[in-house]
């Protein structure tokens, strides 16, 4: 028996790069032929500026290009909408699965076809494939909030077992659960976990079962080969040729969407690794946090770490999507006004939160108007100054940060609905627009977090 699994997942704003959006599928249709599995692991609609304009029906040129076989839905598949994610399900090749995701009493999207799990034969082999989403979805995406996620494990394991009943040789689960998926290895009965949700990669075998994740962006995807068990590999994508055809569609999409308007011009490159967006302070955090404070003229403002999408740096000719990819979401600013002790609760979530995607050690905050000392080691944060005054826990002050996070109880839950007492017109990105049109785009670092060892 051998088989080959290609996995891709968390492509999210690659697509605002025809270029790497063109190596991704390169690499992927290089690693396939007609004994290969294509499998997606969630996030591959959403978000970046693209699917901003298309409602993530972008994602279909893509999935085109590399014909899938099956994929499974990621916390922002459903950035849009229930219908817009319908109407991609309908529109693409792949068959979808989804074990815990519910609407109305049944699995979601069982009237476009999407199944619990299904069965695909490979090189004489069947081969069982299942599906599993984060149960805290309807936390982190507002659009989300109707739909029932049941309990991923319970879900799989009775998945799995229709599957081992159904024939099925090899049992595949694709699960956007993140760090959770070792949860899952351990409680059911799976030869392979495809996971997502992180943007760092994972190759891992536990109790028998491997677990493989491609990391974010489009710049890796993981190679299966099973024989007698399981192996892979990380394969990154920037070795390939981008595939001219793709290329060429994605370019196509971004004229149309009119994104290549010059906005600003930066002559330091502005880096937006993963490490640069959570490693602390930096020059990318601190321009968002500052362009809210300009908007709304609150005391300090804060953009969660992982609202700001990683990415190529920004330099030269920055344009219209050079900026919205940054915070690709339709949201607006809002306005807290907290007591001195609600700001210090509010920060002290900054570090050492407990989040599916987060990893040890990363910090999730950047901001403006305040100066703060973040403890590495034991996690504390201290607020030092606010405004160049010093810290006060009885004063009141005007919080500005996006409106998500009154939403979510996952990120900053200190922060509640009650607090908000108004929200702008303009959302996050038209903020950042106007910001670099009207004061240019030069951030610096000047010790507005302070780490202490």
């Amino acid at each position: 028996m051998s088989l080959h699994l290609v996995q891709y997942s968390d492509i999210e704003n690659a697509c605002d790069y025809p270029e790497q959006i063109g190596r991704l599928a390169r690499a992927i249709r290089t690693r396939s032929d007609d004994g290969t599995l294509v499998i997606g692991t969630g996030d591959n609609t959403s978000p970046g500026v693209l699917p901003l304009m298309t409602e993530g029906r972008q994602a279909l040129e893509f999935y085109d290009a590399v014909e899938p076989d099956v994929e499974t839905f990621g916390n922002h598949d459903f950035d849009y909408g229930y219908e817009a994610t319908l109407e991609i399900v309908r529109n693409s090749p792949q068959q979808w699965v989804s074990a815990n995701v519910i609407r109305n009493g049944d699995t979601f999207g069982a009237e476009a076809g999407v199944k619990p799990w299904t069965t695909v034969e490979r090189n004489g082999t069947t081969v069982g494939i299942t599906g599993v989403t984060t149960q805290r979805t309807g936390s982190l995406n507002p659009m989300a909030t109707g739909l029932g996620f049941r309990d991923p494990i319970d879900a799989a394991d009775e998945a799995v077992a229709e599957l081992r009943a159904a024939g099925a040789e090899i049992v595949v689960i694709c699960s956007h659960l993140g760090g959770a998926d070792g949860d899952l290895a351990h409680a059911v009965d799976a030869d392979v976990i495809l996971g997502g949700h992180v943007p760092s990669t994972r190759l891992e075998r536990i109790k028998g079962t491997l677990l493989t994740r491609p990391g974010d962006g489009g710049s890796a995807i993981v190679d299966v080969t099973i024989e007698s068990e399981p192996d892979s590999r990380i394969v990154r994508t920037d070795g390939y040729e981008p595939a001219p055809d793709v290329v060429e569609a994605f370019r196509e999409l971004e004229v149309s969407a009119g994104l290549n308007d010059v906005v600003a011009t930066v002559d330091d490159p502005i880096e937006r690794t993963e490490s640069t967006l959570f490693g602390g302070e930096s020059r990318v955090g601190n321009f968002v946090a500052d362009a809210y404070r300009w908007e709304t003229g609150a005391d300090v403002a804060v953009q969660n770490s992982g609202g700001i999408r990683s990415g190529a740096s920004l330099e030269g000719e920055v344009t219209a999507s050079d900026l919205i990819s940054l915070i690709p979401f339709d949201e607006p600013i809002a306005i807290a006004e907290l007591t001195g002790e609600q700001l210090a609760a509010v920060f002290d979530d900054a570090a050492g939160l407990d989040l599916g995607f987060a990893e040890p050690g990363w910090w999730h905050a950047h901001v403006s108007g305040i100066s703060l000392e973040w403890e590495r080691e034991n996690h504390g944060v201290t607020i030092q100054r606010v405004n160049g005054e010093p810290f006060d826990s009885d004063a009141m002050y005007e919080l500005a940060t996006s409106n998500y996070l009154f939403h979510t109880d996952d990120e900053f839950p200190a922060l509640g609905a009650a607090d908000r007492t108004e929200t702008t017109e303009s959302t996050q990105y038209e903020v950042l627009l106007e910001y670099a049109r009207e004061c240019g785009i030069d951030p610096s670092v000047d010790d507005r977090v302070r780490p202490r060892y």
